[in-house]
C-alpha cells in the first residue's frame, strides 16, 4: 500500500475548479517532485493534501486513512506537515522560538528533535537566538523546515522551497531536502526548477491544466524528450 494516494481529485477555489482529476501515489521514504506550467495546478495539489481548499470530487488516502478534507490542524495528529511558499516564519520570533512553535501540539519532551533540526541546518544553531526576519531568504527557508520537521511528520509538502533564492542557496536547499528524506521522512515538492529537482526524486508527477500529463521515476522524465521539449526547457 502506498503511504499517499491520491485518486481522481477535483478541487479548486470557490467556484473555480483547478484540478480535474489528479492521480498521484508515493510510497514511504520517496521524494516525489511536482512540475509543470504555472496555473497547472500544482500548489493547489498541495493545498488540497493539506486541508486547504474545496475538493469536490476524488479522494487522499495517507497512511490507510482518509484523509479527504480534513483540516491542517487535525493533519498534524496524522504526522504531515507543510511548508508554504511564503509567510513560512514568524519573523519577530527568534530561530529558536519558531522551532519551538512547531512543536506547539507536543506534550512530550522534543530536545531530541531539536538537536537533530540543528544538525540539518547548522547555520541555524549558530542564530538560533536571532530574530528570523533578519535572516537571508535561504536561512529563512531553513527554518521553516526545520518547524516543519519539529512534529516529526511522516510526509512533509514543499512548496517551491527554491523560490527567490540564490543558486548557491538553491544547491543548499535540495541538499537539505535529501538530507530529511535520509531520516525517513517522505517528500512532496513543487518545484519550478525543475530539472534539478527532478535529479533527486523517485517519482516525478508533470501535470498541465489540472490533470497529469507524465508521470514516471524521476530519471526517466529528464530522459524523455517530450516532456524536455514541452516543459523542461528544451
Amino acid at each position: 500500500m502506498s503511504l499517499l494516494e491520491i485518486r481522481n481529485l477535483h478541487a479548486g477555489y470557490g467556484q473555480m475548479t483547478i484540478l480535474k482529476g489528479i492521480d498521484m501515489m508515493l510510497d514511504a521514504g520517496e521524494i516525489g517532485v511536482i512540475v509543470g506550467p504555472n496555473g497547472a495546478g500544482k500548489s493547489t495539489t498541495l493545498k488540497a493534501i493539506f486541508g486547504m481548499l474545496n475538493i469536490t470530487e476524488g479522494s487522499i488516502h495517507f497512511d490507510g486513512h482518509d484523509i479527504t478534507g480534513i483540516s491542517p490542524e487535525k493533519l498534524a495528529a496524522h504526522k504531515i506537515a507543510m511548508v508554504p511558499q511564503e509567510h513560512n516564519v514568524f519573523a519577530t520570533l527568534t530561530v529558536h522560538e519558531n522551532l519551538e512553535m512547531g512543536a506547539y501540539t507536543r506534550r512530550d519532551d522534543y530536545s531530541r528533535v531539536m538537536d537533530e533540526v540543528y544538525e540539518i541546518f547548522p547555520p541555524l544553531k549558530d542564530k538560533r537566538r536571532q530574530a528570523a526576519g533578519e535572516l537571508s531568504g535561504g536561512q529563512r527557508q531553513m527554518v521553516a523546515f526545520g518547524r516543519a520537521l519539529m512534529i516529526e511528520p511522516k510526509l512533509i509538502l514543499l512548496d517551491e522551497p527554491t523560490a527567490g533564492l540564490s543558486p548557491m542557496y538553491m544547491s543548499e536547499i535540495f541538499d537539505r531536502v535529501i538530507a530529511i528524506n535520509k531520516l525517513g521522512v517522505t517528500v512532496a515538492m513543487v518545484e519550478q526548477n525543475a530539472k534539478q529537482a527532478l535529479a533527486i526524486a523517485h517519482k516525478g508527477f508533470v501535470l498541465a491544466n489540472g490533470q497529469n500529463s507524465y508521470t514516471d521515476t524521476g530519471r526517466a522524465l529528464l530522459d524523455n524528450p517530450e516532456v524536455a521539449k514541452s516543459f523542461l526547457g528544451g
